[in-house]
């Protein structure tokens, strides 16, 4: 359905001024049902937020080489932070422990980069610089959320990281590993592998509890496979804390669409990205 008023509606508009046509122009696609244009997925992020809200958190999934994600989070940050509902920013990309809480509004790219002890090679800056400087600027804290590096090796030996999801869903995360792992992994190192991917998500949860501010979002930015509701980051939060979760999905795909039921509260999407084999660099010839 197209969002305006029929030839026949528009024509019997009295000549108002250019604001009352608007609104009038507006009060109609309301009549007519067209609600797409304020929160559908052509609407601007921040109305798009805007209706995923309150929660105490808000998980956007990305796609880590799409730019187009990280505009949208660079612009989910300006609109928290503008309307001062903005608790604390998120970084997967970020190790627990480093934080830009001691740093002002004014503080250099180099400054903070230092203070999330940021890897560029692995995260290059210049994708997520802005979205981390938006709330620099805003004067909200940017929190490294995951596992750190020196707790790795620890991970994968506790057995206590089995049970933290139950047997299907813990079935389906050992399956995700092997699937992002481009199925190259020897079975015997699925088990290690899979207790990291849910070290993270724990530590992600974690994060957000201590981030976390009465009135305001805690905003999580993470690969879409932490965000997922059935076995990432909000298996991991207490019954108090409302989560939101968004898949940004580049492109459209009728198997990822089936994946995405139930597993996000929101999938936003974005143009698709040229094709690309991921596992052709590792894959064994």
């Amino acid at each position: 359905m197209r969002c305006q008023p029929s030839p026949a509606r528009a024509a019997r508009l009295p000549l108002l001024p250019l604001f009352a046509v608007v609104a009038a122009a507006i009060a109609i696609a309301l009549l007519a049902g067209c609600t797409a244009f304020f929160d559908g997925p052509n609407a601007p992020v921040a109305r798009r937020a805007a209706a995923l809200l309150p929660a105490d958190a808000l998980i956007l999934g990305e796609q880590h080489d799409a730019a187009e994600h990280h505009a949208i989070e660079r612009e989910t940050v300006e609109a928290l932070a503008g309307q001062g509902k903005l608790a604390a920013l998120l970084l997967e990309m970020a190790e627990e422990g480093n934080s830009t809480a001691r740093l002002d509004a004014a503080a250099t790219d180099a400054q903070v980069q230092a203070a999330l002890g940021w890897n560029d090679k692995a995260w290059p800056w210049q994708s997520y610089g802005p979205a981390v400087m938006a709330a620099v600027r805003a004067d909200v804290p940017v929190i490294g959320a995951n596992l750190p590096r020196a707790r790795i090796k620890n991970a994968m030996a506790d057995v206590s990281l089995d049970v933290q999801l139950n047997g299907e869903a813990y079935t389906a995360q050992q399956d995700a590993v092997r699937e992002g792992h481009c199925k190259l992994l020897p079975e015997p190192q699925i088990v290690p592998m899979t207790r990291i991917q849910v070290g993270r998500d724990r530590a992600m949860a974690q994060a957000i509890v201590k981030a976390r501010q009465p009135g305001k979002t805690v905003l999580l930015i993470s690969g879409a496979g932490h965000a997922t509701k059935v076995l990432g980051v909000p298996q991991h939060l207490p019954t108090d804390v409302s989560v939101k979760a968004v898949r940004l999905q580049a492109g459209e795909s009728p198997d990822e669409d089936e994946a995405n039921k139930g597993a996000y509260d929101a999938v936003w999407r974005t143009p698709a990205l040229p094709p690309k084999d991921y596992c052709a660099g590792i894959r064994v010839k």
